[in-house]
This record gives C-alpha cells, structure tokens and sequence, in this order.
C-alpha cells in the first residue's frame, strides 16, 4: 500500500536561509494535497540565565511573565517572517496560504521537541532546511542529523541555494 503524505511539519530555526525550505514545503504540500504546520523551537534556559532572571526580577509573577515573553517573542518573529514572505508573492500563489495550518512555538531541545510534534500531530513528513555555510558537520547542523537519525517518518532536509 502506498503511503499518502498529508500531514507535513516544517521545522524552521528562523534563519534567514529557512525560507528557501518554506518554499519547498509549500510546493510539496500544493502537489500532495497536503497540510504544512511550521514549528520552531527555543531552547530552554539554562541555569546561569535563570540566576540571571532571579537576580534582576525579584518578583516571580515577573520572572515567569519574562519568561513566557519568549516564546510570545518568537511567534511574533514567526508571524512577522510569514507576512514578509507572502507579501512578496504573487497574487495568482497566494491560495497557497491556504495550505498553512498551523503556526507554532515550542520550548525544548530542539530535535526532541520536533519529533514529539511530528508524532502528535501526526506528520507524514518531516521538512527542515540545511544551513548556508560550513564544513560538513555545521552544514547540516546538529538539529538536522539528530532529526534524522531518530525519525520514524520521511525526513527532507533541504539544501540551501542562493536564487
């Protein structure tokens, strides 16, 4: 039986090169029918930056506000980047915005918290892109390979070129 792939969650760590990986997502999801959700992930905060925090915001109702201003932080960033790209797109492609379900921030580390994501939802696929530069370690990224090592499902990692 072959498999349908309905379901795709697009990682993205907001670089400026994730874009091109958007563009494949979206591409992929107008030809398959299929829905895209974009994750990011933030890292938590270590310990040092807690004591930090502790340090300068006495009052915890504060402290754990700033905290949550993170992650409100990114999904503005995303939502930002999101009205950048469409801005840019034409009018005849704009019903591919259609194919964005979801828009989401998650704290954790982030090859779990994308593999966790993929399996709740549940994705069909997973997208990230590669980074622009580096030797071969940092051109895929640390992300990308612990991604694919771990993953149950298709992993797509796309390469980034200049166009």
């Amino acid at each position: 039986m072959i498999k349908e792939i309905k379901t795709i969650l697009y990682a993205t760590d907001l670089s400026n090169t994730s874009v091109h990986a958007f563009r494949y997502g979206l591409c992929m999801a107008k030809g398959l029918g299929a829905r895209l959700h974009m994750l990011h992930v933030i890292e938590p905060m270590n310990e040092e930056a807690r004591m930090t925090l502790q340090l300068f915001i006495s009052d915890p109702a504060q402290r754990n506000a700033a905290l949550n201003r993170r992650r409100e932080t990114a999904l503005e960033l995303l939502r930002e980047r999101q009205e950048a790209f469409w801005a840019q797109i034409p009018g005849d492609e704009q019903a591919l915005r259609e194919s964005v379900d979801e828009i989401e921030v998650a704290e954790g580390f982030a090859a779990e918290a994308i593999l966790k994501r993929a399996e709740s939802l549940p994705a069909d696929m997973i997208l990230m892109g590669s980074h622009a530069h580096g030797i071969s370690h940092t051109f895929l990224g640390t992300v990308a390979k612990r991604v694919l090592r771990r993953a149950r499902i298709p992993t797509l990692i796309v390469p980034y070129a200049e166009d």
